[in-house]
């Protein structure tokens, strides 16, 4: 039987496999405008949103390859994928909880990243499509996996709607306290993936967010909360990413360019709110970011090397943006930052919109 055509030529069988027992698979979601995503079940990683710029013509916007076996081997093992238990830094993997030290993987420097190498990013999750426009992935993380306390069962339900918005709703429960810190990692390139995929330097950001977290040269927060003003960090207004990200300034150096948290500007905790907003001026397309999070992680792909992915493309240094929606990095070491901590009869719940346009 022939597979049905797509709009970014991924093959289906491509992705099937058996792994950890469970049938890895990939699934199509589209709208009635045109727009299509592609999602695989293994790490939920997105490796496809087709979306047309100013004249029509569609392309690939987010970083990803085109079978499972690069997926797995891939040189950015977090390349657009759902990352947990815990996304971004725990200082030097290790936090205390219903009093009780717990070690965690040291997988980046001397710290902890991105709920360690057999994270959320590296499970089969099951996987059910509800409609065109619907795919909910389910996954019970077993009781110290990754050496995180608590046993919990998380739902990721991703909405393709009718506004070419991709909507991520997270929800999770434990049967013990633990810290659960979910997001989603795009590597998003709105120009369009390619060979070599253009420089995402001239894009034009904003970011609604009067504060940021500053880190040390380990990329771990000082603990301050500082004003964006009068600094490289200021997105208040849009600017182009690539116009101080190489400024002869501490934080800069720190992250190798930007890979910050900021701290978004909200009325009331929990509300979903504007978060974000790009341009890319050449194709005319745009992302918003709408999210329930209270920080947004900005990271400007610093350390890519022109990999290779999805049919012959390469991912050059810079040529993709993450916007990471999520709790601060290191929460569970800063009493003062807002917790991570999920107790049993809770629901840990989250809500992040990807809603791209043209200009």
């Amino acid at each position: 039987m022939e597979e049905q055509a797509n709009k970014s030529g991924l093959c289906a069988k491509n992705f099937q496999k058996k792994i950890q027992g469970k049938d890895v698979n990939l699934y199509f979601l589209t709208n009635d405008n045109g727009m299509e995503v592609a999602i695989t079940n293994y790490g939920g990683s997105i490796v496809s949103i087709m979306v047309p710029d100013r004249d029509g013509n569609y392309a690939n916007v987010i970083q990803g390859h085109d079978n499972i076996d690069d997926c797995i081997s891939s040189p950015e093992p977090f390349l657009s994928t759902l990352v947990g238990r815990y996304g971004n830094r725990i200082a030097k993997g290790s936090f205390v909880l219903n009093g009780k030290e717990y070690k965690l993987a040291i997988n980046n420097g001397p710290n902890h990243l991105h709920g360690g190498p057999t994270g959320f990013h590296a499970r089969v999750w099951e996987a059910e499509q509800i409609n065109k426009n619907t795919l909910i992935l389910r996954y019970v993380s077993a009781y110290y996996q990754e050496g995180f306390p608590g046993e919990l069962e998380m739902v990721v339900m991703y909405t393709l709607t009718e506004d070419d918005e991709l909507v991520i709703d997270y929800k999770g429960r434990t049967n013990k306290r633990t810290i659960v810190n979910m997001t989603s990692h795009g590597f998003f390139s709105l120009a369009g993936i390619a060979n070599p995929t253009p420089s995402a330097m001239d894009v034009l950001c904003q970011i609604n967010a009067d504060f940021y977290i500053p880190i040390d040269e380990t990329s771990i927060p000082t603990g301050e909360i500082l004003k964006v003003a009068g600094t490289p960090f200021d997105f208040r207004e849009p600017r182009a990413v690539g116009e101080r990200i190489d400024a002869d300034n501490e934080q800069i150096k720190n992250g190798a360019g930007y890979d910050h948290c900021y701290v978004l500007n909200k009325r009331e905790p929990g509300e979903l709110s504007f978060a974000a907003r790009i341009v890319e001026p050449k194709s005319g397309r745009t992302m918003e970011v709408y999210t329930t999070e209270p920080g947004l992680q900005f990271y400007s792909d610093n350390w890519a090397d022109g990999y290779k992915g999805q049919h012959g493309a390469t991912f050059p240094r810079r040529s993709a943006l993450c916007f990471e929606a999520q709790h601060f990095p290191d929460s569970p070491n800063h009493p003062y930052f807002p917790s991570v901590v999920l107790k049993p009869g809770e629901v840990y719940s989250q809500k992040t919109i990807y809603k791209f346009g043209v200009e």
